[in-house]
C-alpha cells in the first residue's frame, strides 16, 4: 500500500458547465495530465469515491436546498446562481465530489494511506447551507469535516484554506463551533467580499475563525510569512487530530480571476507546511481536496508541485522568509487580534 492517495474519477468530467466558464472539465483533464506526464500517478493509491448520501450531505445543507439541487438537474440543469451553472448530470456528480472527501477522510482514519488528495469537481468551499454560489454547489470540506467529527467523535479538526478566494461557506458551517478551526488566507477585497480580519466566529467558537485578507500581488514569500507567524503557532496550541486543505490554485501569478504572485513551487511549500502540522499533531493524517485554479497550465503544475511535497519524506519548511512591511504589517494587526485567543501568538 502506497503512502499517499489520490481520490479521481472520470464522472467529475460529467459536470458540464459550458465551454467558457472557468470550472470546466478540462481543469482535471490537465492535472491528471500533467501528474502522468510527471511520473506521480503511479506512486499514489487511486482512491475511488462513491456519492455522498442525503443524510451526509445534511451533515452542512438544509434539505430544501439538497432538493432544489436535485430537483434542477432532473429538469436538465440551470443557473443555481449567476456563476454557477448546472447540468443533468451535476447532482449526481456533486454528491460524487462531496463523497470524494468523504472517501479520503475514511481511507486516512483507517490508516490505508497517510494522506490524500481529492482531485474533484465542483468545488464546494462557498457553498453555505442553503445556497450554492462561486462555480460550488455541496461544501465538499465541510461535510468532511463533520463526519469526523460524527462518525470518529474528533475534536480538533484545522481547515486550512489556500484558496485565492475566502471560503464564506465553510467559515459559516463553523462560526460557532469550536471543535473546527478555520484558517483562511485570500486576497481582498475579491469575491465574495468576506474574510476580514475581524470575522473571528461567534459564541463558543469565538477565536476558532483566523482570516488573513491580503493584498493583491502577494507572492510565495508572503504567505509563507503568514503561515510561519500566525498559523504554525495557533497550530501548535490547537493541536489538531486532522488536518483538511482547501487547495485551490488560484492565488498562482497566471491565474485568470486573481491578482497575486504564486509560483507553482509556491504550493509545494505550502503543502509542506501542512504536512509538517500533520506529522506534529495529528499522526500524519492530511487530506486536500481541489477548490480552485483555472489557468490549465498553471493549475496542472502547481497540482503536481503540492503533490511531490506529500509524497516527499522530508519536503523543507521555508523558516527565515522576508516579505513586504504591508504583509508585515497586517500580519502583526492579527497578531494583536488573535492574541487574545491564543497564547503562542505573541
Amino acid at each position: 500500500m502506497k503512502s499517499v492517495g489520490i481520490v479521481y474519477h472520470d464522472d467529475y468530467l460529467k459536470h458540464y458547465t459550458g465551454r467558457r466558464h472557468p470550472d470546466k472539465a478540462e481543469r482535471l483533464k490537465a492535472i491528471m495530465k500533467r501528474l502522468n506526464d510527471d511520473g506521480l500517478v503511479d506512486k499514489l493509491e487511486l482512491i475511488a469515491p462513491v456519492k455522498a448520501s442525503r443524510e451526509q450531505l445534511g451533515y452542512v445543507h438544509q434539505g430544501a436546498y439538497v432538493s432544489k439541487v436535485e430537483v434542477m438537474s432532473a429538469r436538465g440543469g440551470g443557473m443555481l446562481y449567476p456563476d454557477t451553472p448546472m447540468c443533468r448530470d451535476s447532482f449526481e456528480v456533486a454528491r460524487l465530489a462531496a463523497g470524494g472527501v468523504l472517501k479520503a477522510v475514511d481511507t486516512v482514519m483507517n490508516s490505508e494511506v497517510r494522506s490524500i488528495f481529492a482531485m474533484i469537481r465542483p468545488p464546494g468551499h462557498h457553498a453555505t447551507a442553503t445556497r450554492g454560489m462561486g462555480f460550488c454547489i455541496f461544501n465538499n470540506i465541510a461535510i468532511a469535516a463533520e463526519h469526523l467529527k460524527r462518525e470518529y467523535n474528533l475534536k480538533r479538526i484545522l481547515i486550512a484554506d489556500w484558496d485565492v478566494h475566502h471560503g464564506n461557506g465553510t467559515q459559516d458551517a463553523f462560526l460557532s463551533d469550536p471543535t473546527v478551526l478555520y484558517f483562511s488566507t485570500h486576497q481582498y477585497p475579491h469575491y465574495p467580499g468576506t474574510g476580514w480580519l475581524d470575522e473571528l466566529g461567534t459564541g463558543p467558537g469565538e477565536g476558532y475563525t483566523v482570516n488573513v485578507p491580503l493584498p493583491a500581488g502577494t507572492d510565495d514569500a508572503g504567505y509563507l510569512y503568514v503561515f510561519n507567524n500566525i498559523l504554525l503557532p495557533i497550530a501548535r496550541e490547537f493541536k489538531p487530530e486532522f488536518v483538511l486543505v482547501s487547495a485551490g490554485f488560484d492565488p498562482h501569478i497566471k491565474d485568470p480571476l486573481a491578482s497575486m504572485n504564486v509560483s507553482s513551487r509556491g504550493f509545494a511549500l505550502f503543502m509542506a507546511i501542512m504536512k509538517e502540522i500533520a506529522s506534529n499533531y495529528s499522526d500524519n493524517r492530511l487530506v486536500a481536496t481541489l477548490e480552485g485554479g483555472y489557468d490549465l497550465s498553471a493549475t496542472a503544475e502547481s497540482a503536481s508541485f503540492a503533490i511531490r511535497a506529500m509524497l516527499s519524506p522530508d519536503a523543507g519548511v521555508e523558516r527565515e522568509v522576508t516579505t513586504t512591511e504591508e504583509i508585515e504589517n497586517r500580519v502583526e494587526e492579527i497578531k494583536a487580534i488573535q492574541a487574545r485567543y491564543w497564547h503562542t501568538i505573541s
